[in-house]
């Protein structure tokens, strides 16, 4: 426990969190394990409606390979293999997985907003997210790869799932070219205590992304 003095906190997310940094809030604090580092404490997770919101993206990768090796979790059937952090033109994508025969690339994004039980990312804008759904939808449409976006979305209290366009329409229109061209989208819904990430199901897009 904190002593009430002012601390420094290492945040390792790239959003804007507006909704779950503000004064006043609960925040869970991790201390740091390397003694060397500027600062002894990083950010894991803020109070949202009584719900634990992770925000800290380092344990993106772990979370998702939880996910993936799972078989009644994973939205992604018969993996044989997978990579992580493989090359794909000038992006590194999160996993390149061998589904049967099928190669698919699968890059991962976290979501921490929800508003109106709506999940929603980004919170910020993204070029670098923007990006890497230009790069998979090209690799799908030129080479004929399949290719997935993978959001972990740590809201319990979202019903369903869109790409943010008022904080950053660039990514809401790569993200509807990417549905049109065939990419896949897995919302996968989940519920952090404190202590524990519970796995929820996954989240349906909103209707005004369903159909495209």
């Amino acid at each position: 426990m904190l002593d009430g003095s002012s601390q420094d906190v290492h945040i390792r997310d790239p959003g804007r969190l507006n909704e779950i940094l503000y004064a006043g809030n609960e925040v869970l604090l991790e201390r740091a394990k390397n003694e060397n580092r500027k600062t002894d404490w990083s950010l894991l997770a803020g109070k949202v409606k009584d719900h634990w919101i992770l925000v800290n993206s380092g344990y993106h990768r772990v979370i998702a390979e939880k996910i993936l090796e799972n078989e009644d979790t994973s939205p992604f059937k018969n993996i044989k293999s997978y990579e992580a952090e493989k090359g794909l033109g000038d992006s590194r994508i999160d996993f390149f997985l061998k589904r049967g025969d099928e190669a698919v690339w699968v890059e991962v994004k976290g979501c921490t907003l929800a508003k109106d039980e709506v999940a929603l990312f980004p919170d910020a804008p993204t070029q670098r997210g923007t990006k890497h759904v230009e790069e998979l939808t090209r690799v799908l449409e030129d080479e004929g790869t399949s290719s997935a976006l993978l959001f972990l979305v740590f809201r319990p209290d979202a019903v369903v799932f869109e790409p943010n366009e008022d904080r950053d329409p660039n990514f809401a229109e790569a993200f509807k070219t990417a549905l049109a061209g065939g990419i896949e989208v897995h919302a996968v819904q989940l519920a952090y205590t404190g202590s524990v990430i519970e796995y929820r199901g996954t989240l349906p897009l909103t209707e005004n992304y369903r159909d495209l």
